[in-house]
This record gives C-alpha cells, structure tokens and sequence, in this order.
C-alpha cells in the first residue's frame, strides 16, 4: 500500500508540474533568471520531501507547490513590466569585452574568472583574441560575441548574390505512415509518391522511416534499416 501511495503521489505531482509548466512558459534551465531557478531548487526540495516522505499530508505540498508557482509568475509579470526592479532582481547583460579590450570592472563584478571567458570563447571556435570586437554576458550566464568586421564569414548579401526563402520541408512518410493531407497539399497522391520511390528500391511504404520534400521539390527518404553493431569500428584495443 506504501508503494501505492508514493506511485500516485509521484503522478499527481508530475502532472501539476506539467500543467503549471504549460500555463507559465517553456525555457531551457540555462535561461532561466535566478528567481526562476531559486524558484525550481525549492519546489524540487518540497516534492522530494513529499515523495520520499509518505506520513507527510500530500494536500498541502501541492498547495504549496501551486503558491509558489503562481508567485514566481506574478514575480515575471513584474520583470517585464518594471524594467528597473528587473535590473535590481535579475542579471542583465554586462559587456566583459568592448572594441577588443576587456572589462575588467565588470567581470570582477560578475565574479566572472578570465580562465571562463577564454573557454567560453573556445566553445565558440574562437582561439584568438584579435578576432574579438564584443562579448556580453547574458542573464543565463551564457556569453554573445561579436566579431570584428574581418573576421566575419561573408553572406550573400556581402557579395551581392540574390536568394530565395528556403521555407519548409513537407513530411510525407513517418515511420511508414503517408500523410496524405501533405500530400494533397502539394496536389500529389499515393501514386505520384509509389513513382518517386521505386526507383530507389521501395516497393512499399513500410519500408520507409522518414520522408519529406523540400520547395524546390526534392525528396529525402531514409529507409527502415535493421540495428548494426558498430562496434568494431571502435575497437577497444
């Protein structure tokens, strides 16, 4: 009976998180401001005790758990709209490199260690300083940087070479499934799709793991293949 009602209390939780998840936003941990993320260390804290301890009400841990929820979105409501509170309650974006030089004032106020930076900066590809115009740290602590005009890659719009919008592949097949709304979407059928795949051996729809056609009407096709062993190409020895 004990397993029981940690089962259901682990369900219960889960799907209020979830709901409550849905209702306030999906950002990843790494862009989460601190009193989000202080606000996900205590809940995690409080369904831990739940869980873990069965004799504890299970009610008013997910009251709480609602409390807090609802604070931290009234707290969000107040960031967006109250610039300066935001500035006071949340890390805004410091610039630690201007015109290729660093700030050394603000990185000691971010406590931020010259040995992070440069591997920051590594992680981005970029091993040398020079190419360097700007680096920010943002509010998730993650860092942008803006290199220096020579440095850039060129684009067409450098070159003067006109481009066409890419848009979006169509799927066709998933997982051997046609969608044949996609299909008529494109004004084609099962039969225009048959002809486009027997040339590669497909005979049925089965066969097929993923499909999909591109605007410029190009098909890419993965097949069903059987799991290979590739371990021998790793050899341990």
């Amino acid at each position: 009976m004990l397993y029981v009602v940690v089962a259901l209390r682990i369900i219960s939780v889960m799907a209020l998180i979830l709901l409550l998840t849905l209702k306030t936003g999906r950002r990843k941990i790494g862009e989460l401001p601190v009193y989000d993320f202080l606000t996900i260390l205590v809940i995690g804290s409080v369904i831990g005790a739940d869980i873990s301890e069965p004799e504890i009400p299970h009610l008013p841990v997910l009251f709480s758990v609602i409390v807090m929820v609802a604070l931290q979105y009234f707290v969000s409501n107040i960031l967006i709209h109250h610039k300066k509170i935001a500035g006071k309650l949340t890390f805004g974006p410091t610039v630690i490199i201007q015109n290729g030089q660093f700030l050394r004032e603000n990185m000691e106020r971010l406590k931020y260690p010259l040995e992070h930076v440069l591997m920051a900066l590594r992680e981005q590809g970029i091993f040398d300083l020079n190419e360097v115009e700007y680096a920010i740290v943002e509010g998730s602590g993650n860092i942008s940087v803006l290199k220096k005009a020579q440095f850039l890659p060129l684009t067409p719009s450098d070159m003067k070479i006109g481009t066409a919008s890419k848009g979006l592949s169509i799927p066709l097949i998933m997982e051997g499934q046609v969608y044949d709304r996609n299909l008529c979407q494109l004004k084609k059928d099962r039969n225009w799709l048959a002809s486009q795949l027997k040339p590669m051996g497909i005979d049925d729809f089965k066969e097929v793991f993923y499909a999909d056609v591109n605007t410029e009407g190009q098909l890419y096709v993965s097949k069903v293949v059987q799991t290979q062993d590739f371990t021998s190409l790793f050899p341990l020895e």
